[in-house]
């Protein structure tokens, strides 16, 4: 008996994660489906990018310096056993530009903005007032879901370009102003080094591909979520959970698409 339960709870969980995946995909399809009503009326995404955008700002831009300046603390490190300080700024800006700027921002990212999407569309959905929506003939995924999402789309590559762009600074002062690397050294060899299309675009990609599936899975983890305190704050979680795992994972894949050619 103890095996026939084994299997059957096997099998539910099994039956639940196919269940959710194909309730998750659809979902996503229904939030394209409706999203013409979104960029009709476009000071819904406006308002949905100040609070998941404007308001992530303060940590983007403070945990991008402090990541810029241990680069260029350990990168001065390592190169100076070779004789090549002078590429700090090459070294610094690729890190940034091709992987950390992208993954470090879009984990910042879930774990306040995407939390907050998902907490917040839980607790509509616990008031019932998705459901009034519903009542009053308003379909809340064009009108609640779909402008969140696009608003998360759009902030996220923003919020990634701005943490490269102080973590560049903050290996330039680390580098330049606290060690002494030359700085004409710092810049030209940065410039020379970094592509736009090779590495700038294909972080860019990157961004874009990580805000897709940020957004998805807090906007679906909130309305799925059960309308309990409980439920909210285990569906809150599990965004945290699911949006760095899956960031990873799509960092993993996409790193092997774009540079297996390096």
């Amino acid at each position: 008996m103890a095996v026939v339960r084994s299997l059957r709870g096997i099998g539910a969980r099994v039956i639940n994660a196919v269940w959710r995946i194909g309730f998750g995909s659809r979902f996503f399809l229904m939030t394209l489906v409706y999203s013409g009503t979104s960029f009709r009326r476009f000071r819904l995404i406006v308002r949905e990018m100040f609070s998941s955008g404007v308001m992530s700002l303060i940590i983007i831009l403070v945990a991008g310096m402090f990541v810029g300046m241990v680069l260029g603390l350990q990168g001065y490190e390592t190169l100076k056993r070779y004789g090549s300080e002078s590429a700090l700024g090459t070294l610094v800006a690729l890190s940034l530009v091709r992987e950390l700027g992208p993954v470090l921002a879009a984990l910042l990212f879930a774990s306040r903005a995407g939390s907050a999407m998902t907490a917040e569309i839980g607790l509509m959905k616990a008031t019932e007032q998705l459901s009034a929506m519903e009542m009053m003939a308003v379909n809340p995924i064009a009108r609640v879901v779909a402008p969140r999402f696009w608003a998360g789309v759009i902030s996220l590559p923003l919020l990634t370009a701005m943490f490269s762009s102080m973590g560049v600074f903050g290996g330039y002062v680390v580098g330049v102003v606290l060690i002494g690397v030359d700085e004409g050294s710092f810049w030209s060899q940065m410039q020379a080094a970094v592509d736009f299309q090779h590495d700038v675009m294909n972080g860019v990609i990157k961004s874009f591909v990580f805000g897709v599936a940020v957004t998805v899975i807090a906007l679906f983890e909130g309305y799925d979520a059960p309308p309990t305190a409980e439920g909210v704050s285990g569906a809150t979680t599990r965004t945290v959970v699911e949006s760095s795992l899956a960031i990873l994972i799509l960092d993993f894949i996409l790193t092997a698409f774009m540079f297996r050619g390096d």
